[in-house]
């Protein structure tokens, strides 16, 4: 049995990341013993090297990769010792490899085959002449060898059928060639063309993906939201796709690797093998893999845009605790009102109507006027759904029909209410109430702090993303439970007021233990120190440790429990206020005494100045919430529908959504503008991210309005022109004739012909 040392990672992750031996080194022992990737970030900056939290799960991910690899070679290793086909060459090319794909090539020649072309034929004896064929001789007659093979018990009627059979066994034999199917994978990826084309009869239905009716991309440089689309349309039955490179060329390529001989009386059977093998079997494997390559890439680069859109609106300016209603529009049955206290309890529900003639409107503003006076609230969050806009209109008017011009309209995103307002959680809440009433609950606590709301909510159903449904489900739901954890950690969390879904994200505790938390809570009452958290049920010491540095207690027994210091450095922070001769309680909260501490007295053992500097900025600001300052973003009221734009109209909009080819932008007219990529910024933009994040206000200028197609294109260019017609590129912008040759591509394929690895599967 093949022998192997216990696997380390370390040295290839520290190499490919350029990151130090020893960071990585901690970083896989700290999660192999269970840590959490925020706690690993925010307290064990020593042991990592002050590695953030997008470093470590790179190095947990490639550590996750890698020991699937490890695993898979000591599959493969294991079969081929099994078979007695295993040399110390092959082993050693298997053992150095770090590709998946580069690894099942050289493993797929010592697969079990089903019955194919290729084994009809070993079975009907044709090996030796297909090794004829293979080696291209100096001489001999093929048609005359093949005639020593006809039998016809084992099927072989004549000399062309047993030379067709040696072709299949040599076109197998080519296609199981590790350096073969390298060759045709490189080229495949790096010159290859995406191209689409309609299906005629489905034009019509299709109309959607008219920019890739007949378009063609490089596979090399193709944004993963065109592939997406792509491949969405194909899956829809409107577009035929496939990859195009150049076949003849990849076919002679292939005869040189393989020692063709022009000179050799078995030439025009061995390249007649090659073409068959290339087009039957190798060009559309590899264009399989490289199609789905493509997808594992571009779903990468979906979920890294929806990830980087969910962590902005969760981490959305929040206006806090204060008093607020909120409204679910509903032009036909009526708009709901909810009141919230400023800790977010439920306070009282009414229904007012806005379109059901002038006396109901007059009707509505009473009763809407006398909600508000009743329930005092800050503010009132209007959701921005259907009616959205016709609704904070109603309702601004309402508020200044009762004199009251202090009450703040904010209008909100409604993305995903309706999926809280009948869950479970909901239900549970809230049984008594309407899922309309559950709705406006849920608009304005969203208003008072959107990260505790958001939680409560699947992250994919939030809709922030670009061909979320097109993504693979278990990627994005990994990469999205990763940054709402992320958030909610960054963010901290109060113990005594959180909900179970919110306590739930905090580093170490799941579902059950936030239960657990809840309960505690409901039958003692209000935590008063960190330290009791030990009393609630099946919390342990590594969950504590995990955990309490992200909760926090305000006016508690201890101040440190307010702040982001983590109980094992209590006793470090007590001595550095006796040291300085103050009490804890003065050195806690003071903006000035922290910066008199001589960190450098205090550096041992596992402390070091990162940790000290972060206690001393905790120190300051003890529990600081790192989002803005709220800012509610300003509509024009004479803006309400796409027909109220025109061309050159300068607005200030609500940054919605942000993908890799620009950003969409709510103006108040019930359908996002997309502001292209190319149209974001004065200079050259290579990331939107760069320019724009979800949440952002900007001002935007109309270039376009599509009513037909409910398409809406605006510039953020300061000195753009309004007569563009568009804000979109040309989606089937052609790119070089796939067919010109590389400039010094020769060159390489030489280099690569030196050997010729297929005359190794031919021998006994």
């Amino acid at each position: 049995m093949t022998q192997t040392v216990e696997f380390n990672p370390v040295p290839f992750i520290s190499k490919e990341m350029q990151l130090p031996s020893s960071s990585v080194e901690a970083v896989v022992k700290l999660l192999h013993d269970g840590n959490t990737v925020p706690f690993i970030a925010r307290y064990r900056k020593e042991a990592t090297g002050s590695l953030d939290e997008i470093q470590i799960r790179a190095v947990e991910e490639r550590a996750t990769y890698l020991g699937e690899l490890e695993k898979r070679k000591l599959a493969i290793l294991s079969s081929i010792e099994e078979q007695g086909k295993l040399t110390d060459e092959l082993k050693a090319k298997i053992l150095q490899c770090q590709v998946k794909s580069t690894l099942e090539d050289l493993y797929l020649p010592h697969k079990k085959k089903r019955r194919t072309r290729a084994t009809v034929a070993l079975e009907k004896g044709l090996e030796p002449l297909a090794t004829r064929i293979a080696a291209q001789p100096k001489d001999g007659d093929p048609v005359a060898e093949a005639a020593q093979f006809i039998n016809d018990e084992k099927g072989v009627k004549d000399a062309e059928e047993a030379l067709a059979g040696a072709r299949d066994i040599v076109a197998d034999m080519a296609a199981s060639v590790a350096e073969v199917r390298a060759v045709v994978r490189e080229a495949f990826a790096h010159d290859g063309i995406l191209v689409s084309k309609a299906v005629d009869d489905k034009k019509e239905e299709g109309k959607k993906f008219k920019d890739y009716f007949d378009y063609r991309e490089p596979v090399a440089s193709i944004p993963s939201h065109r592939f997406l689309a792509v491949r969405r349309g194909e899956r829809e039955g409107v577009l035929k796709t496939g990859v195009s490179v150049n076949d003849e060329r990849l076919i002679e390529n292939i005869l040189r690797l393989m020692n063709f001989d022009e000179k050799s009386p078995f030439c025009g059977q061995m390249r007649e093998a090659i073409e068959d093998g290339y087009k039957r079997l190798i060009s559309t494997s590899v264009e399989s893999d490289i199609r789905i390559d493509l997808k594992l890439s571009a779903d990468k680069d979906a979920v890294d845009v929806f990830a980087s859109n969910l962590r902005a609106l969760l981490l959305a300016a929040p206006l806090g605790g204060k008093p607020v209603i909120g409204v679910d529009p509903g032009l036909r049955t009526g708009c709901k009102c909810a009141a919230v206290d400023a800790t977010g309890t439920f306070c009282g529900n009414m229904t007012f109507n806005i379109v059901q003639g002038d006396r109901a409107a007059k009707a509505g503003r009473e009763e809407l006027a006398t909600f508000v006076k009743k329930n005092s609230p800050f503010a009132i969050a209007v959701g921005n759904g259907t009616g959205g806009r016709e609704t904070e209109k109603f309702v601004k008017e309402s508020l200044k029909s009762a004199g009251d011009t202090k009450t703040m309209v904010v209008q909100v995103s409604e993305a995903g209410a309706s999926v809280y307002s009948a869950s479970t959680l909901a239900g549970k809440e809230f049984p008594q109430l309407d899922l309309t009433v559950r709705g406006a609950i849920s608009i304005a606590r969203r208003l008072q702090d959107p990260l505790a709301e958001l939680v409560k909510i699947e992250p994919r159903a939030i809709g922030v993303g670009q061909y979320q449904h097109d993504v693979h489900q278990p990627l994005l739901g990994k990469k999205l439970e990763e940054v709402v954890e992320s958030c909610v950690n960054g963010v901290g969390v109060d113990l005594n007021t959180a909900s179970a879904p919110l306590l739930a994200r905090v580093a170490g505790i799941g579902p059950k233990t936030a239960q657990n938390i809840i309960e505690f809570r409901a039958e003692k009452g209000e935590f008063r120190s960190r330290r009791q958290l030990l009393k609630v049920k099946k919390l342990g010491r590594k969950a504590f440790e995990q955990a309490a540095g992200f909760l926090r207690i305000r006016f508690g027994e201890n101040p440190l429990d307010a702040s982001a210091v983590h109980p094992e450095r209590y006793e470090l922070v007590e001595k550095i206020a006796l040291d300085m001769g103050v009490e804890l309680s003065a050195l806690v909260g003071d903006e000035k005494l922290p910066d008199r501490i001589e960190i450098h007295k205090y550096v041992g053992g596992t402390v070091g100045e990162p940790t000290l500097r972060d206690i001393v900025d905790e120190l300051k600001k003890p529990g600081r919430d790192p989002r803005d300052e709220f800012e509610a973003p300003a509509f024009r009221d004479d803006i309400n529908a796409m027909e109220d734009l025109q061309q050159g109209m300068e607005l200030e909009g609500v940054v919605t959504n942000v993908t890799n080819f620009g950003a969409f932008v709510d103006v108040g007219v019930h359908r996002d503008g997309l502001v292209h990529i190319s149209q974001l910024a004065d200079r050259f933009v290579k990331d939107p991210n760069d320019i724009v994040k979800v949440g952002d206000k900007i001002k935007v200028r109309v270039m376009e309005v599509d009513l037909e197609r409910g398409r809406i294109s605006f510039t953020a260019k300061t000195g753009a022109p309004s007569q563009q017609s568009s804000g979109r590129p040309p989606e089937n912008k052609r790119p070089p004739d796939p067919q010109r040759p590389n400039k010094g591509k020769e060159k390489k394929d030489k280099a690569q012909f030196s050997n010729n690895p297929f005359a190794n599967l031919l021998k006994k």
